[in-house]
């Protein structure tokens, strides 16, 4: 598969994940098309894929557990990966939560199998040829995760608008991975608990 190309624009099914290969200065457009989706998004280096975005090093180098607008987001080698360029967005963005996996399903309640991000960006990089053995923790955009003063996490429904969009520009050729959050058994995805399609677009 290419790279994304400019004025490219593609979906990511509800539930679902999308691996796509990206040039270094590269901007991609991430759009929440109905307001509501949870979009959990990794970035790793091409030429070396153990290489990834690091939400702990990013709040490490940053001092700040929200990006904004401005900041460059980095490796587990410390060097830049992503840069958050723009946000029509409140700002509202999570780096504390682990992806969904199967095993949180099952702590849930499901006892059938669940789609979650964790499958879905592994199978996002099956399709590009790629793997890694590992689940790294995700830049998740549009989490309405606040925390007090205890340190105690809540799990609000996004606050975010149709159409609100961020721009991420690549700091080095990679592949990013976006996943349309699946989880339906609380309001992370809106008080409708129904995840939905979000589209990315490539820009100059």
């Amino acid at each position: 598969m290419a790279s994304l190309r400019i004025g490219e624009r593609v979906t990511i099914p509800a539930r679902h994940g999308k691996a796509l290969r990206v040039e270094g200065r590269q901007k991609i457009k991430v759009i929440n098309t109905f307001g509501q989706q949870v979009l959990d998004t990794w970035a790793f280096n091409r030429s070396d894929i153990r290489e990834h975005m690091s939400m702990e090093h990013s709040r490490s180098r940053l001092s700040k557990v929200n990006p904004r607008t401005g900041d460059t987001l980095v490796t587990n080698g410390r060097r830049p990966i992503l840069t958050l360029v723009e946000d029509t967005s409140p700002g509202i963005h999570d780096t504390l939560l682990c992806p969904c996996n199967a095993a949180l399903y099952r702590e849930l309640g499901c006892t059938a199998y669940h789609r979650n991000c964790e499958d879905n960006l592994h199978e996002a990089l099956a399709e590009l040829g790629c793997e890694v053995v590992w689940t790294p923790a995700a830049l998740n955009l549009f989490m309405n995760t606040p925390f007090d003063a205890h340190g105690h996490i809540d799990r609000q429904p996004p606050a975010t608008q149709a159409g609100d969009h961020v721009v991420l520009r690549a700091e080095m050729d990679l592949v990013i991975v976006f996943s349309a959050c699946p989880q339906d058994l609380s309001v992370i995805n809106g008080v409708a608990r129904q995840p939905t399609d979000a589209h990315v677009e490539g820009l100059a």
